[in-house]
């Protein structure tokens, strides 16, 4: 079965597993949606990123985290109250490129796919990944044509039936009347 391992952000060799939404408290903890599908990453991280709205970069240490109400709750060292936590409000928490989980196999980072060339496997061109959305438990590819029209294929076995990444391909078999929608 082919996955996606979100991680849905990258720039450069740093990707985004975390987005800070709001402070926690009043000892400078923050809440944030989690932009991984491994949050048993944060077990491991100790030293991270705060990629800010204004492009600017921080360097944080984890002191701990803590999941609440289906977000993550990170507290770093030196940011102790709520004023030191508001900074943060609107960063996006980077990793390195190396600190990645090491994916199974038919697995996938998002990033991995955007710019992906899509063909059928008759050899039609039919655009380039732009982007990917979630409903439920499944994934669709927002794949644009040259013309800007955008078609939503469903990321499933049946249908994307061979992704080479290196050559940044996705072949798909689709089901008839798929690209007419």
């Amino acid at each position: 079965m082919k996955e996606l391992g979100r991680a849905n952000d990258k720039q450069g060799d740093l990707i985004a597993i975390a987005h800070v939404l709001r402070t926690q408290g009043n000892r400078g903890e923050v809440s944030a949606e989690m932009l991984t599908d491994f949050p048993d990453r944060f077990a491991r991280l100790q030293l991270v990123q705060a990629r800010c709205q204004d492009g600017a970069y921080r360097e944080l240490m984890l002191e701990g985290y803590r999941f609440h109400k289906g977000r993550i709750v990170l507290k770093f060292e030196g940011i102790d109250n709520i004023s030191a936590a508001e900074e943060l409000i609107g960063c996006d928490i980077v990793i390195s490129e190396q600190e990645l989980v090491e994916l199974p196999p038919d697995t996938f980072f998002d990033f991995d796919l955007i710019d992906c060339q899509v063909v059928t496997t008759d050899e039609t061109v039919i655009g380039k990944v732009t982007g990917l959305q979630r409903i439920g438990g499944s994934g669709l590819l927002a794949v644009q044509d040259g013309s800007g029209r955008e078609r939503l294929i469903p990321f499933a076995e049946e249908i994307c039936v061979e992704i080479d990444i290196k050559a940044k391909l996705i072949r798909i078999a689709p089901p008839e009347g798929l690209l007419e929608l």
